[in-house]
């Protein structure tokens, strides 16, 4: 779901509302943190944020327009328990530094369906240690999409660092859905993949 433009949004006035813009490592509450990577216009990770006040969430986005939408989103919900980040996932461990994370929400992320762009993907090798570098001994990573061949293709690469619990091919309506979710279900069946870190037993 594409985001237009918003002439007057830019770095300087997300900063004002307390967005992260700078590439720099931050302190976090110290609480149960969760973080969504790509939280698009924000339904989710504020609905989740509303519900939890016990946790901490972090919301990290792309496109600073949308940005904008989590931040109207936070404020009119009085969100202290959310942070929002204009930045990339490449850079998350820098972002969260010695914290650590207790889940990993990837919800519609851009499947890149041409095969020369799949190492774009959320899911591809390369992101991989990132996510095992932030989540918690016990963590989960979710993710979510409307589309099979990302979906298979990505219960492949996390299957190789994450022990799979739950596998659904046509998810269940929730109260906590993206926009985007919410327009496709009325197109098709939703797919979601839940895993644990795996972790690798050394023997001496």
């Amino acid at each position: 779901m594409r985001q237009k433009r918003i002439k007057y949004v830019d770095e300087s006035l997300l900063a004002t509302h307390g967005v992260i813009i700078d590439l720099c490592e931050r302190d976090f509450p110290d609480q149960p943190l969760e973080i969504e990577i790509g939280s698009g216009k924000g339904e989710f990770i504020t609905r989740l944020a509303a519900d939890n006040k016990d946790k901490h969430y972090i919301a990290i986005e792309r496109n600073k327009y949308v940005c904008y939408r989590i931040v109207e989103k936070k404020e009119a919900l009085k969100l202290n328990n959310l942070t929002i980040i204009l930045g990339d996932a490449i850079n998350l461990n820098t972002y969260l530094g010695r914290h650590k994370v207790d889940a990993i929400y990837l919800n519609f992320s851009d499947p890149w369906p041409k095969k020369r762009h799949h190492k774009r993907r959320l899911t591809a090798p390369s992101f991989l240690p990132i996510y095992q570098h932030l989540l918690d001994d016990n963590g989960i990573l979710q993710f979510r999409t409307d589309h099979f061949e990302f979906f298979i293709d990505s219960l492949e690469n996390l299957s190789s660092t994450f022990d799979i619990m739950h596998i659904d091919k046509d998810l269940a309506v929730s109260n906590y859905m993206t926009e985007y979710e919410v327009k496709k279900r009325l197109s098709g069946p939703i797919y979601q993949i839940q895993g644990r870190k795996k972790h690798v037993t050394q023997t001496l």
